[in-house]
Order: structure tokens, then C-alpha cells, then sequence
């Protein structure tokens, strides 16, 4: 029998900071969106990217969702998007009743294939979405002049990428509205929720108004101009999420060393079997996901079958969206093949901050026992 420890895909990192701040929270009896937390939560969120304004959610879908409707994107309206993304992305768009355009990934970076989204451009296009996978930033500079060419509104899908940074500047504070999700694997966590920045305070202003029912303004209650939504965070979790930010910057250097020490490790498989995440020169990568390439796609399974029988838990690259089965029957008959190789070819490995050196080390000895065994 195999001897095996645990190591987790991504597990949180919760301490007594987290309990202390949840127990204030408690015993001052604003434990729903009402109260100091949320606010205080959405200042400093906010500051941290390099924005003005922050506006916490439920999720991190439906921060998508309320940013889209906010930008008045609909029925009618195009929004493109990359193929290779968590199915949020699209679910957010799909809510909206606007069409989603794909594009494929760019081979280096895994984000949207930029140079593909000029031809993708009609004239019902009204945004683009890029998405920040896995923590590597998008090229973000040639998707500004072109949103700029067209008056387009960019909405950054800044889910797994809390901190990466895109030629010095904080992603999220890119386009006109960036959208993250503080779930419990992602840098730092409120359990669910997410959150919207954004440097514009008539946008901020109306996406509060939307996510609380679209309340009438100026304080009349129980009167509603809009079709709003039920979108709050809770007090609760915004406690958690002010603990959680006193050691952001710990949490994403933590990230950044473990994928150091995983490349060190990994790197005489380099090429050969593997290929390492990637990290342009232009990008700070937190590595919300340490996520590698296996050169023969067919042993995939078989890989994560072995690290899982050693107690280690991984996880395959998201499928495509023209792949899943919702989506299949629009987009299926177009042609991806960027996205289906590294979605073919592609794991994660454990990936928290809370992982130590030595889980690290456990977890790359086994990968490397892997291709030894024959």
C-alpha cells in the first residue's frame, strides 16, 4: 500500500484574524449588507487595484453579470470573449440576452489569441471580455486601441488573477470595469462573493443600485425603477475579507515562490514532457493555479490517476466553451485548435497558499517518479 499524505488542489488559508473579525461582526448584529464591513471591504479592494471604487456581489458570476448590465450590454448587443475560460464568463453574457463572439487562446499565454479579435468585430459588438487564466494577465494594451477604434467597453474577467499585474499596472483597473470572484480557492477568499472595481463613480454608483433591486433613489423604499438584482455580500463575508486583505500581498507572494520552487524542480522535464506555466516579460503571474503541459496529451488522466493515488489532488484545464454541452450546438461547428490542445494537454497542480516546501517538494518528486517509471 502506497504511503500518501494529503495535499489539496487549493485549499484557503483562514486564521484567527478571520474569527476575530467575523465575531465583531456577529456581535454588532449587522450581519447583512448593511454595517461598516462591506464598505470598508470595497475601499481597500479597491485601492489595492489601483481603482476608485469597488462594489462587492454575491459571486464573482454575478459580478460579471451586474457589470455587463450596468455598461448596458443586452439583447442585440456582441460581446467577445475567449473560448478557454471557467463557464462564468459566458454565463454572465448568456444572462444578459447579448450573443457571445469567441476567440481562441494565444499559444503562449493561454488568454485570449488578441490578434484575433479585430476580425471578430461587427456592428452590434459592444465589449470585450478578456479573461486573466489561471493569473497570467492579458495583453491588454492591443485590446485598449482597439475597444478605443470601435467605442467598446472592456470588462476585465479578473476572477483568478487578484494582483497580477500587466506592465507595472493592477489588473482590474485595465478597462472600464474589472470583476473578481473571492471564492474559496481563489488568493484570498470570503467563502463566495466577488466584487467590482472600477475608476468611473456613475458606473459604480449604478451597479449599487442595481444588485440591491434597484431600490428607489434617494432613499424611497420599496420602489423600484429598474429590473435590479438580489446581489449583495453580507456583512459576514466582507469581514472575511478585510481579514484576508491585511495579508494579501503574503498570500500572492506565497503563490510566486511555490511556482518558483516548482520550476526549479520540474524544470529537467521541461520541454521534453512538460511545459511550465508561462510568464511574459510584461506580466507579474500570481499563480492563482500552478498549471502545466503535458507533451503527450494521453497521459493526462493517467498522470493525475498516479499523483492522486499519493494523496495529491489535481485538476484538469477548463473545457472550452465551444466544447460544453450547453454551448456545443452554436459554437461546436467553429474552429478552436489552440484551446482544444492546451485544454487536451493541460493539469493543475496543488496550488495554495497555504502549501509548504515541502509539499511542494512532495508533489514534484512525484510528477518526476511519474516520467521515471518505465
Amino acid at each position: 500500500m502506497l504511503q500518501t499524505r494529503k495535499i489539496p488542489i487549493c485549499a484557503p488559508v483562514l486564521g484567527e484574524r478571520e474569527l476575530e473579525y467575523l465575531t465583531k461582526c456577529i456581535r454588532s448584529s449587522w450581519i447583512s449588507s448593511l454595517g461598516p464591513f462591506v464598505g470598508e471591504f470595497e475601499d481597500k479592494f479597491a485601492h489595492f487595484c489601483g481603482t476608485r471604487f469597488g462594489v462587492t456581489t454575491n459571486s464573482g458570476t454575478t459580478a460579471l453579470h451586474l457589470a455587463l448590465v450596468a455598461l448596458g450590454i443586452g439583447r442585440g448587443s456582441e460581446v467577445i470573449l475567449p473560448t478557454f475560460t471557467m463557464i462564468a464568463s459566458i454565463n454572465a453574457i448568456e444572462y444578459t440576452g447579448a450573443k457571445a463572439i469567441l476567440v481562441d487562446a494565444d499559444p503562449e499565454t493561454w488568454n485570449m489569441d488578441v490578434s484575433a479579435v479585430h476580425k471578430k468585430i461587427t456592428g452590434k459588438t459592444k465589449a470585450i471580455m478578456p479573461v486573466h487564466i489561471y493569473g497570467h494577465p492579458t495583453d491588454m494594451d492591443p485590446i485598449a486601441e482597439i475597444a478605443s477604434e470601435h467605442g467598446l467597453r472592456i470588462i476585465e474577467d479578473a476572477a483568478e488573477a487578484h494582483g497580477a499585474r500587466y506592465k507595472g499596472r493592477t489588473v482590474g483597473s485595465l478597462g472600464d470595469v474589472g470583476s473578481f470572484s473571492f471564492y474559496s480557492n481563489k488568493i484570498i477568499t470570503t467563502g463566495e462573493g466577488g466584487m467590482n472595481v472600477t475608476k468611473d463613480q456613475e458606473l459604480a454608483d449604478k451597479m449599487r443600485w442595481l444588485r440591491a433591486h434597484a431600490f428607489g433613489r434617494g432613499g424611497k423604499h420599496f420602489w423600484h425603477e429598474a429590473l435590479g438584482y438580489g446581489y449583495r455580500m453580507t456583512s459576514l463575508q466582507a469581514a472575511v475579507g478585510l481579514a484576508q486583505m491585511e495579508r494579501i500581498d503574503d498570500m500572492i507572494s506565497r503563490r510566486i515562490n511555490h511556482a518558483r520552487l516548482y520550476n526549479k524542480l520540474l524544470e529537467n522535464l521541461s520541454h521534453d514532457k512538460i511545459i511550465l506555466p508561462p510568464e511574459m516579460k510584461w506580466a507579474k503571474n500570481v499563480y492563482w493555479m500552478y498549471s502545466i503541459l503535458l507533451n503527450d496529451p494521453s497521459e493526462r488522466d493517467n498522470i493525475m490517476s498516479w499523483l492522486s493515488e499519493r494523496g495529491i489532488e489535481t485538476r484538469t484545464f477548463f473545457y472550452p466553451i465551444h466544447r460544453q454541452p450547453y454551448y456545443a450546438p452554436r459554437y461546436g461547428g467553429e474552429s478552436y485548435e489552440v484551446a482544444d490542445d492546451i485544454s487536451r494537454r493541460g493539469i493543475n497542480l496543488p496550488s495554495g497558499s497555504g502549501l509548504t516546501d515541502d509539499d511542494i517538494s512532495y508533489v514534484s518528486e512525484n510528477v518526476l517518479d511519474f516520467f521515471k517509471r518505465n
